[in-house]
């Protein structure tokens, strides 16, 4: 199996040379870090990765959680790997320091993340979800919730997780059934059931604490009537003593991947003693929820871009080391076989998955620049950067998720039938990537989300900064000679999305939110591949610029690979926005006209 599962090197690249997160330091929020602190930090998280977390990759596969007497037994490296990141702080990364965390920048917070990741998806998803939770509880609850819960979360004693679907009500969260019943002792009673809950009982931790929506008795009909709850699976009584919350797991899914992680349908109130504690106003949970949910999604994208990291390399790898067949050229078939990294195809396919987990990682670093900026400026730029954060999220969530599907396969064809067994990692990395385009809301719903309300905030106010972003770094390509035809490229892409943009617009006046709608997912294709043209534009810039130094073999290689990845983005995946642009632009209705009795295709 493959050593490697990201690169530092790349890593280090987008930190200093893109994105230069050390200018970050000049805020005093972040001005107790340094340098070579967050170098340690990528230095250690990639040592985790490497001696405890991919080891047992496939072990926590083969072997998944079990069900049994409505307890949860997951794989023993989950309660080490949570103490790991209790006692190391990482689950306590960005949360400020007189919240007991580090105060570290976003884009920091995301280099751990994305390395767990690479190395064993399932474990990672542990701390993810109790940071986020602890998150949510710090933000908008009590000062006794605060005290009664993060503390435990953060040391990685307590899971946290977020309950929200239940069987009628998945995406539509506007169905959630759930009831909450005031009492006279500070808590509500809960009743109801959850279902596709991520982590939300095990025994790789004491507790596990639900941060759950449900419906006040007697709250508006909607989403205007959600309220959040704080639901332990086990309370504090009278005592001190940790009892049984009437948090009853029914049972766990037999998953296609994502094996290391319990998913579980719960059952709140059988014995009419589950016990829930609301977080900041009644009726308002749903806005509270959207901060974890928000955060959720761009973990999903950097989780997706994580097993893409890894397949990468394990391809990467066999590709280099398998011997076939011959160049073209060359008819003696006495002479030696070549390794397939020699074959233009395989090379295209590297190039493929490159560009893709290399470009997502990049727009998802750019989407935690505007958070760590959003924390410490003011005024117009705090708004600024509010807004490019808002508006991005559906893509920094779904084109990771759905291309490095593609990405995994084409790393899997290059192993041919080797990659369709499980003696090598392909075959579960592209099982384990499946489930991304799916939770956290699927693709669709991310696509109507951007098209439907995101590029309209503020009147369009949010969709024209992010055209500036584009347009400054088409500019600065500008500059160099050997950039200026593709940042001519990008500019007359960048002009065909407004110009789609403008033309769904009208077509929602004219035709109605059906029409407008119905290719929403299209829509959202189109801005993913624009954004990390991008991406890829300006590390094209870092790149070309690093170039005109006097640089060691292995960097000049590097940057080199990075201008070969950056063309090859343009010239095999920019130039799709073509077909995207034209069925964009037709108005017939298609999908929508036709009727369910249409798929009817005989007895």
């Amino acid at each position: 199996m493959a050593e490697k599962f990201a690169s530092e090197r790349n890593i280090k690249f987008l930190l200093y040379e893109v994105f230069d997160v050390a200018s970050l330091l000049q805020y005093p929020y972040y001005s107790e870090h340094s340098v070579e602190m967050f170098d340690i930090i990528t230095d250690t998280s990639m040592k985790i990765g490497r001696d405890l977390l991919k080891p047992c990759l496939m072990e926590m596969d083969k072997e998944p959680p079990e069900f049994a007497n409505g307890t949860v037994k997951v794989h023993p490296v989950v309660r080490t790997f949570m103490q790991e990141c209790g006692e190391g702080g990482w689950i306590s990364s960005i949360a400020p320091f007189e919240s007991g965390g580090q105060q570290l920048p976003h884009m920091i917070d995301f280099i751990p993340r994305f390395i767990f990741a690479a190395a064993n998806y399932s474990a990672s998803v542990y701390p993810m979800l109790t940071t986020e939770a602890a998150l949510l509880i710090e933000s908008f609850g009590s000062e006794e919730l605060k005290n009664t819960y993060v503390p435990n979360m953060f040391a990685g004693k307590w899971q946290g997780t977020m309950a929200l679907t239940e069987p009628q009500a998945g995406s539509s969260l506007a169905d959630i059934a759930t009831t909450a019943e005031a009492t006279d002792k500070g808590y509500y009673k809960m009743r109801g059931q959850k279902i596709f809950i991520s982590g939300s009982e095990h025994n790789g931790v004491d507790n596990v604490v639900q941060l759950l929506l449900a419906r006040i008795k007697g709250a508006p009909a909607g989403v205007r009537g959600i309220s959040l709850f704080v639901v332990p699976n086990k309370r504090f009584d009278e005592q001190g003593t940790l009892v049984p919350n009437d948090v009853n797991v029914t049972g766990i899914y037999h998953k296609l991947g994502y094996k290391g992680c319990p998913i579980c349908q719960l059952s709140l109130g059988e014995e009419d003693d589950c016990r829930g504690y609301l977080v900041g106003e009644p009726n308002k949970g749903l806005g509270y929820m959207f901060q974890m949910m928000n955060a959720a999604r761009i973990g999903i994208g950097l989780g997706a871009a994580a097993i893409g990291s890894a397949a990468y390399y394990a391809s990467l790898e066999y590709s280099r080391e398998r011997p076939q067949g011959r160049r073209s050229t060359e008819k003696d078939p006495t002479i030696p076989q070549v390794p397939i990294i020699e074959h233009a195809d395989v090379k295209r396919m590297l190039l493929f998955e490159r560009a893709v987990v290399e470009g997502a990682l990049s727009f998802l670093m750019q989407c935690s620049k505007y958070s760590d900026l959003k924390m410490v400026l003011t005024g117009e730029e705090k708004e600024k950067n509010a807004l490019l954060l808002d508006l991005l999220t559906p893509v920094a969530k779904s084109y990771p998720s759905e291309m490095c599907v593609w990405s995994v396969s084409q790393g899997l064809q290059c192993l041919g039938g080797y990659g369709y067994c499980d003696e090598f990692p392909l075959e579960q990395y592209y099982r384990d990537v499946r489930i991304h385009p799916i939770h956290e809301g699927t693709t669709g719903i991310h696509g109507i989300t951007l098209l439907g309300r995101n590029v309209s905030i503020q009147n369009g106010k949010a969709f024209q900064l992010y055209l500036e972003e584009i347009n400054r770094a088409i500019r600065e390509a500008e500059g160099f000679a050997e950039l200026k035809d593709y940042a001519s490229e990008l500019k007359d892409a960048t002009a065909k999305l407004e110009k789609t943009t403008s033309c769904l617009l009208s077509i929602a006046k004219e035709k109605g939110q059906d029409v407008f709608l119905a290719d929403a997912t299209l829509y959202l294709e189109l801005f993913g591949i624009v954004s990390i043209a991008w991406q890829w534009l300006l590390q094209a810039i870092a790149a070309t610029r690093a170039l005109r130094n006097q640089l060691t073999e292995e960097d000049v290689l590097f940057y080199e690979g990075k201008i070969y990845t950056f063309r090859y983005f343009f010239g095999y995946e920019l130039v799709k926005i073509e077909g995207l642009v034209k069925r964009l632009s037709r108005t017939d209705g298609l999908t929508v006209d036709m009727k369910q009795e249409h798929f009817f295709d005989g007895m």
